[in-house]
């Protein structure tokens, strides 16, 4: 009996002591515990997401990967594997499992090491959230003791769900929705048993235990896990064999981007960045919707992309990029050299070095190709085999490809911009076996074409005039070459651009479209530099007295000069800063009426926007919403528009409900009208064909868009070194540039391909705006215009129509070729009628005795 006695004081004093030892654990720690108060407002990084106006994902940006599902989201079999695995008491203990800590104490007084965890799900939370993986006795009781609490404070199905949303599992993706996407590229609802127990086994150990980067450990691992969940009786014989001996199927699957605008992304993640910072922005499940529509984004890209190369096989072809064996051989480009660079030096066409001719094999130009990049559609190839008029390729995918006649017979030799060589005659004029050459991949998805990264960059901006919502917008060839955005950051010379806004000056103080200017040489000497300053039309041909629509339509150039002398260079400035423009950023002298202003792309798209609104200046953006991760409305755009309801119901679906403010009129409805009217015969020009009295305007190109409503300006600058085409209808505005990054250089000239024909080359010459820029302006409307409003302008009040001779600009009685209507604000109209026997006009003198009226 003393003996049962001591045993039991004995017991009771070590419970006692461990009692105590516990309570004095927890008050020596307790200071060093975080709240778990937090878990009830558990707020995990989920990063920002960049969406179309249509709903398609263009961009994800973020450090974690994570698709947060609530727990009856989550497959049940997921759940069984991770209980089974991890924790398979975990609906009956409280926290800490006794048994679990019992069987880890066992093991290591037996073994002398720690070889077998005792953390429970909720533990590993714990540690997840509030503290480090640190092997440490202190880190283990703290971990003790914040699962307690959270057990407290939490449900079980509150515990799990967090703690599979919360797990890190390798390639950035946290949680086993995130995990389904990255490895496998599917939902986890589509996932088998295999792939599901891979995914659960990766909690232990996520980069060694990977499926990715460790294939055979990954394998051991999810057998131990569907062993578990066959001794817990959660799987049947037949389905743990199948997943037993499943091949690794998992991949690396980055974010499924719908819609490839990575220039609209950029522009989304600075702007988020403003707004938030960058931790919030990136980790708060932000999902942003901007005012782009994927089929006009793509038709943008493909718009710039197409005319880049148009431009490039005009041009010629600059040779291989590389060449990997034969007589001419050298040494392959490192991965960092730039794209642009090419084999062949264009002034010499000699290859630099040298290497060895030995023929390589298969396996070495498929490794080779794998580490050579792409550019849009611009995809490596290696030539392997010549023939009469054909080529065999090898793609990086190991495909071998036949480039056929057509597909090269563009490529005659590049000598300079102005220059190019000899139409070739056979393939061996062009490719040689070995080279490293670019193939485009064209519209069908499985033919290519013979390509180069082209020279010069281009730009792209589309902007609804009603309310400044940006359509499209393209800020180059490729983002992956350059990240610069030339349609927000590029200023570049606008050339005859700018003389829309010259011109609405000019009818902002009593000028008429009837208004005849002499179409004349001008020279004004220059005392100071000693020399005459004398502006030149392009080409050079003067028609003498000319009326305003006819010269802003043709793109006079000495109008436009005579234009800013009469109303005063000090007040045309000034009238243009009513387009958005800034002051400092406008040339106080004649040279304004010819472009010598420098502006992006956006700034002339706004201008212009002006023009096809009836007289409002719109603010452009490009985010329509911002939606928090619990799909609330953090941001909704309200932009001022010029009319209360701009389609924008229509567009973007119920976004725009609330009421918008009203944008500024900067200038009256009726020059705006007439500035399009002016900008419509630049395309449609005018005068009658039959009668030999037509011409064309500068942006006839466009009349194959078969649309009477739009209207528009080219734009080319001296030497040809930018070059514009900005052009509207009702419903959308758009401004593209052609010119080289390096203002340097020129566009340059071509001459006719004869293997291509006028059919195939319809552009030779001088390049310009008219040829450079608004190709790629026609493609992108072609599909814009099926979408966007394209309606006449709707006359205006005090406006009125009357027959005027086309020569003389007075009224006329004749109904035959020789007189047109013309629009007149009411009060300015001609008063007085050609005299048929003497149609010459009327001189009216100014100081310079060269202006007619």
């Amino acid at each position: 009996m003393k003996f049962i006695k001591y045993l039991l004081l004995t017991l009771i004093t070590l419970a006692l002591l461990t009692v105590g030892s516990i309570v004095g654990l927890y008050y020596y720690v307790k200071p060093e515990l975080p709240s778990v108060n937090t878990l009830r407002d558990v707020r995990l990084q989920i990063p920002m997401q960049v969406y179309t106006a249509d709903g398609k994902l263009v961009s994800q940006f973020g450090e974690q990967r994570r698709i947060p599902l609530s727990l009856e989201d989550i497959p049940q079999p997921m759940i069984d594997a991770i209980l089974a695995t991890e924790d398979s008491r975990f609906y009956d203990h409280r926290g800490v499992d006794p048994i679990g800590v019992l069987r880890a104490f066992r093991v290591l007084v037996t073994t002398g090491s720690i070889r077998e965890g005792a953390s429970t799900i909720t533990m590993q939370l714990a540690r997840n959230f509030f503290l480090t993986r640190e092997r440490a006795w202190m880190r283990k009781i703290k971990e003790t003791f914040i699962a307690l609490h959270i057990e407290q404070l939490l449900s079980k199905d509150e515990i799990l769900e967090l703690y599979l949303n919360k797990l890190a599992l390798g390639h950035r993706a946290y949680g086993v929705g995130a995990a389904a996407e990255v490895y496998y590229g599917r939902e986890l609802g589509q996932l088998n048993l295999a792939e599901i127990a891979t995914i659960a086994g990766l909690p232990q150990g996520p980069s060694i235990l990977n499926p990715i980067s460790n294939p055979q450990a990954s394998v051991q691992r999810r057998r131990i896990v569907l062993r578990r969940m066959l001794d817990e009786n959660l799987i049947s014989n037949e389905e743990y064999q199948a997943a037993f001996d499943a091949p690794v199927t998992a991949r690396y699957h980055g974010a499924v981007i719908e819609v490839s605008a990575p220039y609209l992304a950029e522009m989304v993640r600075h702007e988020m960045v403003e707004r938030y910072g960058a931790e919030t922005a990136y980790t708060s499940g932000f999902k942003v919707y901007t005012t782009v529509h994927s089929e006009h984004q793509l038709a943008a890209e493909k718009s710039v992309r197409d005319n880049l190369h148009a431009y490039d096989e005009r041009h010629g072809y600059r040779g291989p990029v590389n060449r990997l064996w034969g007589d001419l051989a050298r040494e392959v480009m490192s991965e960092d050299e730039e794209p642009e660079q090419t084999l062949l030096d264009p002034e010499t066409r000699a290859i630099p070095e040298r290497r060895g001719s030995e023929r390589w094999e298969s396996d070495e130009i498929i490794e080779y190709l794998s580490r050579q990049r792409t550019f849009g559609p611009l995809v490596p190839a290696v030539v392997i085999d010549v023939g009469e008029q054909e080529a065999q390729l090898m793609l990086r995918n190991g495909d071998s490809y036949q480039l056929d006649w057509q597909a090269m017979d563009w490529a005659r030799p590049y000598i300079d911009a102005d220059r190019q060589g000899p139409a070739p005659e056979t393939a061996a004029d062009i490719l040689t076996e070995g080279d490293h050459i670019w193939v485009r991949r064209l519209d069908d998805g499985s033919s290519y074409r013979l390509a180069q990264v082209p020279g010069p960059s281009s730009a792209l901006i589309a902007l609804q005039p009603d309310s400044g919502a940006v359509a499209a917008i393209v800020g180059g060839y490729s983002f992956g070459m350059s990240q610069y955005n030339r349609a927000l950051q590029a200023r570049r010379q606008v050339g005859s651009t700018i003389k829309p806004f010259i011109y609405a000056a000019a009818l902002d103080d009593d000028y008429t479209l009837g208004t005849l200017v002499n179409d004349a040489p001008i020279t004004q000497w220059n005392p100071g530099a000693g020399s005459a300053w004398r502006p030149r039309n392009s080409p050079e041909v003067y028609d003498g007295p000319i009326r305003l629509r006819k010269a802003l339509a043709r793109s006079k150039n000495v109008v436009s000069v005579r234009l800013i002398r009469s109303v005063g260079v000090d007040r045309t400035a000034e009238y243009m800063e009513r387009f958005g423009f800034a002051a400092e950023d406008i040339p106080r002298n004649e040279s304004l009426s010819l472009g010598s202003a420098s502006f992006t792309p956006l700034e002339m798209a706004r201008a212009f926007a002006v023009f096809a609104n009836g007289g409002y200046l719109v603010d452009p953006h490009f985010i329509a919403r911002i939606e928090d991760s619990d799909g609330n409305d953090t941001y909704v755009a309200s932009p001022p528009v010029t009319c209360a309801d701009c389609q924008l119901r229509e567009l973007y679906e119920d976004w725009w409900e609330h009421e918008l403010p009203q944008a500024p009129r900067v200038i009256s409805e009726q020059t705006a009208f007439l500035i399009t009217e002016g900008l419509n015969s630049a395309i449609w020009g005018g005068g009658s064909w039959p009668n030999q009295t037509g011409w064309n305007g500068t942006g006839w190109r466009a009349q194959n868009l078969r649309n009477q409503n739009i209207a528009g300006k080219t734009g080319t600058t001296n030497d040809v070194r930018d070059t514009w085409f900005v052009g509207y209808s009702t419903g959308i505005v758009a401004a593209t540039w052609v010119g080289f990054d390096n203002v340097e250089n020129a566009l340059g000239r071509t001459t006719l391909n004869s293997n291509l024909g006028r059919n195939r080359q319809p552009i030779v010459g001088s390049e310009a705006g008219a040829t450079t820029a608004l190709p790629g302006w026609i493609e992108f409307m072609r599909s814009a215009l099926e979408d966007f409003p394209s309606e006449p302008l709707e006359l205006p009040t005090d406006m009125v129509s009357v027959r005027i001779d086309e020569d003389t600009g007075l009224l006329s009685n004749q109904s035959g070729y020789t007189s047109r209507f013309e629009y007149f604000v009411r009060g300015t109209e001609p008063t007085q009628f050609v005299e048929q026997e003497d149609s010459s006009p009327r001189l009216f003198e100014d100081d310079d005795d060269e202006l007619f009226r």
